[in-house]
């Protein structure tokens, strides 16, 4: 009889994200067993548990998956998983702290398509803020822009802060390619006069950019904004909204809204929990391979 398959979902949180767990059960995935308020000095000892149960061959059928809150802590974790394997005994790892990973994916892959098709031209070269960008989802967004040729700042309520993110996103997720700035959120009315593009990452509940805001925005394109809780974190950018005009926006900008990042941030974590059942060899996954199937599935959808 064939083995089910498993997958070992670990967090550091106290719980473990039921949103993950359907989108696990989702995939195809049999059992989604938890592993909750997992040390880093733990990972080793889990994953060789989970590894050395199993003969190769059964291993295809187990995966590991880790959550938490915070991103440096998520990579790191990943990497410790990865270290611990000892081929031919080794199984694929996914990390999407908060589903922050593939958020910031949905959201970076689907402001690219909207500057296409509205304004013919790429993310390469363009001015964008991340309000509230020390966050989880902030940062992912960040350096997968900043990759993809876009002037990036992050902005936050402390700037000291927002500069040891904007540090860290630079060298250590980007590898020292990128080079991400940092802004305060006291000075974000100076920033938005040269901004192309606004992601909207900050906490639930709070409005990141008001319509005086945008108003004073004369090269604005594409405003995005992660959050569904009213009020929203951009001014006349709803939940539901996708590409559509922003009133009052001199530049004719166009807001994308949560649910319509949401939707393809559920079609990335799909699908890459579905590439961990799917693999013949063992997979390593973070928010990079996150916005390459994000930007797979806007483009299969245009």
């Amino acid at each position: 009889m064939d083995k089910p398959f498993i997958l070992h979902m670990l967090t550091t949180a106290k719980n473990l994200s039921p949103f993950d767990v359907n989108m696990a059960l989702d995939a195809g995935w049999v059992s989604a067993v938890p592993y909750i308020n997992v040390e880093p000095s733990e990972v080793r000892g889990l994953v060789q548990d989970a590894i050395f149960s199993r003969s190769p061959k059964g291993l295809k059928r187990t995966a590991i998956f880790i959550g938490g809150r915070e991103t440096k802590q998520a990579m790191d974790m990943l990497k410790l998983a990865k270290n611990a394997m000892v081929p031919p005994f080794e199984v694929s790892v996914f990390a999407d702290p908060s589903g922050a990973f593939t958020t910031a994916a949905g959201m970076v892959a689907i402001v690219e398509k909207a500057l296409m098709e509205k304004f013919d031209t790429t993310l390469e070269g363009k001015n964008i803020l991340a309000l509230g960008g020390t966050g989880p989802v902030g940062q992912a967004a960040a350096v997968i822009a900043a990759k993809a040729g876009a002037n990036v700042r992050i902005i936050g309520r402390q700037l000291d802060k927002a500069e040891r993110i904007a540090e860290l996103c630079s060298e250590e997720f980007g590898g020292g390619d990128i080079t991400i700035t940092a802004g305060a959120d006291a000075d974000k009315g100076d920033y938005i006069k040269t901004a192309d593009i606004v992601f909207a990452t900050g906490a639930a509940g709070i409005q990141l950019l008001s319509p005086e805001q945008i108003a004073a925005a004369p090269q604005l394109k594409v405003a995005a904004d992660v959050n569904a809780v009213p009020p929203s974190g951009i001014a006349g950018v709803d939940a539901f909204d996708n590409c559509k005009p922003i009133e009052d926006s001199p530049s004719g900008a166009v807001g994308i809204g949560a649910l319509a990042i949401g939707n393809v941030k559920y079609q990335a974590q799909n699908r890459l929990l579905r590439k961990m059942l799917e693999a013949d060899k063992p997979v390593y996954l973070n928010f990079e391979h996150a916005f390459e199937v994000a930007r797979d599935f806007v483009r299969d959808n245009a």
